[in-house]
């Protein structure tokens, strides 16, 4: 650029020398620009500010390629073991690990003995007492459980748990009756859903929660340690003297148990679990305890329907002469054998049988 000024200075003297004595400055203001020029001591391939020099240098990642060449078979041990440690790899293990959560425990732990007679005794005759007596010497246990739940629930009371209680009861029902299989989980755990909503498919359940007879009260209180101490569960039982509906419709609506009309008392120990570690925890519906003492509920009326249909069954003919023809008897025994059982056949069994059977309807 310097030569080609240069060159052009001359060229302007040469041509016009009147021009070149009073200055180029004056003529041609685009080459006196053109003249002001100043070197660069750095090269014009680097960046134009470099302010940022190192952030752009922290752009490119120099990768070393692994040898694709290489077999497995002739890396040796030590430096296989050499090359993970230099990565940050840990050595496989022969086993494998998957994180799993327990929201739940599998059933009742020291389950609440319910006492024979319950809610038919009062406390004012001798066996009522003695229930009552009893109650008192095994809520010691209960009101240590009832501390340790506090520790993590600080505004756990057994007076208003009763009310709670009978709130998700009442939630679980009506969802389990409407077959909102979603919504449900919400008030019952994981042990308890499956065992809830068994058998609901194709029929139609009508339930309402009529009444209390007695106010919800909590009878038992435990907390065990799954795995780890720091892994709590609360259980707590509840129970219940209500007056309830139900009333049970197969898939073709006929009535399977009980009644729209008739309401029920119904007395129930239920239990409740909450993963008190958990801050996130819930009350849930666990179980209900069933007393060994209590008699079997007897199963649902299975409904048939009678046909009109009649099934001949028809006897196949026997002749003494056709017997003797296929068996052909070669001793006088075999003949009075066969000479006696036909004398057995007689012209009834050659009637036939008209009978009205009973078929199951699907």
């Amino acid at each position: 650029m310097e030569k080609l000024v240069c060159a052009s200075k001359k060229l302007i003297q040469m041509q016009m020398p009147q021009v070149a004595t009073s200055g180029v400055r004056a003529l041609l203001p685009g080459v006196q620009n053109a003249c002001q020029l100043q070197q660069v001591r750095h090269r014009q391939t680097k960046h134009w500010k470099p302010e940022f020099k190192r952030l752009r240098k922290l752009k490119f990642v120099k990768i070393d390629l692994p040898n694709l060449r290489e077999k497995p078979e002739d890396v040796s041990k030590e430096e296989m073991r050499s090359r993970m440690k230099e990565r940050g790899v840990l050595p496989p293990r022969p086993w494998m690990e998957r994180p799993f959560h327990i929201s739940c425990t599998g059933g009742i732990f020291e389950a609440y003995v319910p006492p024979e007679g319950d809610g038919k005794k009062s406390f004012i005759s001798s066996s009522g007492a003695k229930q009552k007596l009893e109650f008192l010497e095994k809520k010691s246990k209960s009101l240590m459980a009832v501390r340790k739940i506090r520790s993590y629930e600080e505004n756990f009371s057994t007076d208003d748990f009763g009310a709670q209680a009978q709130e998700i009861y009442i939630a679980a029902h009506t969802h389990m009756a409407a077959k909102e299989k979603y919504k449900i989980r919400e008030f019952v755990s994981e042990r308890c859903y499956p065992e809830m909503m068994h058998n609901v498919k194709d029929k139609t359940i009508h339930w309402r929660f009529l009444q209390s007879l007695e106010p919800p009260r909590v009878v038992h209180a435990r907390v065990t340690e799954v795995i780890t101490k720091e892994n709590q569960f609360a259980q707590v039982t509840v129970r219940f003297h209500t007056q309830q509906m139900l009333a049970i419709y197969d898939r073709f609506g006929r009535l399977m148990h009980g009644s729209e009309i008739l309401s029920k008392d119904v007395l129930e120990y239920v239990v409740f679990e909450k993963h008190i570690s958990n801050e996130y925890g819930k009350w849930r519906l666990h179980d209900k305890i069933i007393p060994d003492w209590l008699p079997a509920k007897q199963p649902a009326p299975i409904t048939y329907r009678i046909t009109d249909e009649i099934v001949e069954e028809t006897t196949k003919e026997l002749s003494a002469g056709d017997q003797t023809k296929q068996l052909e008897p070669t001793t006088n025994q075999q003949a009075e054998q066969l000479n006696t059982s036909s004398a057995q056949v007689t012209p009834t069994a050659q009637t036939t049988e008209q009978v009205a059977k009973p078929t199951l309807s699907i």
